[in-house]
């Protein structure tokens, strides 16, 4: 299974303001922006480390921010938009386009720095056997979701950035009859109590911590 089944990144440009704003005040805009291009450089290093096909960093609002131009040049990675919609439509969309031409795929966002590629290479294992495969987070959400087969309303009535995420999902894919498999609940990176623990990852995190 994880010949066949690919990875994606899903990230934001990192554009001061407008990315990790929750984590005001404890850093700048500035300091935000450049915290998120060193995580989505981590997320494209646990993609590799995973040792599935890795298959494409999904941008948003589109591919041409120079940051992510850098990012296919340093990881060898293709570029794609994410599209229109919520962020439940341009997953939907981004795993009814990868089953396309692969068994299965992954897609992993940035704000979780506790995932490595073990853990995505098991996730992709899990699949074998599931429809979908959930990876949740401490905060309610999940940090990943991979799936084999897709259905239209997956992601219907969930309401994204809540703490009441994960449990509507599971919700709907019942009600859709996809079948699931939850591993072990990860940290990710969104209020200002979380950033201590960027400090203990290993490898370090590549980020200038204002003093």
């Amino acid at each position: 299974m994880e010949n066949k089944c690919c990875i994606i990144v899903y990230a934001k440009a990192p554009v001061p303001g407008e990315v990790k704003t929750r984590l005001s005040p404890a850093l700048d805009v500035e300091a935000a922006a450049l915290l998120h291009a060193a995580l989505v450089e981590r997320a494209l290093t646990i993609a590799q480390d995973s040792g599935l096909v890795h298959g494409e960093l999904c941008c948003a609002p589109d591919t041409t921010h120079s940051f992510f131009q850098t990012c296919a040049e340093d990881f060898g990675v293709t570029l794609a938009a994410q599209g229109q919609g919520n962020l439940g439509e341009r997953m939907l969309g981004t795993l009814t386009r990868a089953l396309q031409s692969h068994d299965a795929a992954i897609i992993i966002g940035a704000d979780c720095p506790a995932l490595t590629g073990r853990h995505v290479a098991a996730a992709a294992r899990a699949l074998a056997d599931h429809d979908v495969v959930l990876t949740p987070a401490e905060d309610g959400g999940y940090v990943l979701i991979g799936a084999r087969r897709v259905a239209g309303a997956m992601f219907d009535g969930v309401d994204w950035g809540t703490l009441n995420v994960l449990e509507q999902q599971r919700r709907q894919l019942q009600a859709c009859g996809l079948s699931w498999h939850e591993m072990e609940t990860l940290w990710d990176v969104d209020r200002p109590d979380d950033l201590p623990r960027l400090r203990t990852l290993k490898p370090a995190l590549e980020f200038f911590w204002p003093t």
